[in-house]
């Protein structure tokens, strides 16, 4: 599903604008951008929780002259399935 449908499936069920619809959905994905980017969690019950997460620094490989490197500590966004969205799923 595109962002563009979720708009257009927002708009339609709760009875607003496709241009009103887009700025709620562009309001909340922003706000999870946000906490994301402090560093805080989001936890939508029942849906899942949207955390940071961090990889730690790791011994790799350039594969263009197979030299080994040490590839820095990083942080990513990581997504965990609530029970109620597992249980839609099966």
């Amino acid at each position: 599903m595109l962002k563009k449908e979720i708009v257009n499936k927002v708009a339609d069920e709760a009875g607003l604008t496709k241009k009103q619809a887009g700025a709620a959905v562009e309001s909340f994905l922003d706000a999870i951008k946000g906490s994301l980017a402090k560093g805080d969690a989001v936890l939508l019950t029942g849906f899942g929780k949207f955390e940071v997460r961090t990889r730690e620094s790791r011994e790799g490989i350039n594969p263009r002259t197979l030299e080994k490197i040490t590839l820095p500590q990083s942080k990513y966004p990581a997504f965990k399935a609530g029970k109620a969205l597992k249980a839609a799923v099966k």
